[in-house]
C-alpha cells in the first residue's frame, strides 16, 4: 500500500511518542540508526524489545502494552510475518496510536486488514527517519 506522504505530514506533526517494536541498540542495524534519528530529532523514543533492556539508554518494555504512558506512533522493525500479531497487540492499546508504521522492506496485507477499521493510518515499506527529515518533521 502506497500512502501519498504529503497527505500524511498532518498527522505527522501531531507525533510526539514513538514506539519502537524490535528496538536493538547494535551499531550499523538500521533500527539502531533510526532510532538515534528519532530521539536527535526530539521525539520521545519508547523502545519495544522482549528481552534486551536500556536500548538506547532508556526504559525498554517488553511489549507496546507494557508502556504506562500514550504513544502516537508505532514504528516497527521486524519482518512481515510478525505484523499481524504486532497489529493485534496494538489494537489493545489504549489510547490507541495514530500511526502503524512498517519500515522500508517491510509489507503486511494482513496487518492492513486487521487495523482497517481501527482508525489507526498504516505505513508499509517506508523509512521514518527519510520521511521525517524530508519532510523536516521534528519536536
Amino acid at each position: 500500500m502506497l500512502i501519498d506522504m504529503q497527505e500524511l505530514a498532518p498527522l505527522l506533526r501531531e507525533v510526539k511518542t514513538i514506539a519502537v517494536i524490535g528496538a536493538v541498540d547494535k551499531p550499523g542495524r538500521p533500527v539502531d540508526m533510526v532510532g538515534h534519528a528519532l530521539i536527535s530529532m526530539g521525539f520521545t523514543v519508547i523502545p519495544v524489545h522482549p528481552k534486551r533492556r536500556g536500548v538506547w539508554g532508556l526504559t525498554t518494555y517488553p511489549t507496546v502494552n507494557d508502556i504506562p504512558i500514550p504513544v502516537d506512533m508505532v514504528d516497527i522493525f521486524r519482518a512481515s510475518e510478525f505484523c499481524p500479531a504486532h497489529a493485534r497487540e496494538v489494537l489493545d492499546m489504549s489510547p490507541l496510536p495514530k500511526i502503524f508504521w512498517m519500515q522500508s522492506g517491510i509489507t503486511s496485507p494482513e496487518a492492513q486488514k486487521i487495523l482497517a477499521d481501527s482508525g489507526i493510518t498504516v505505513v508499509e515499506d517506508r523509512c521514518t527517519k527519510v520521511e521525517m527529515q524530508a519532510m523536516g518533521i521534528h519536536r
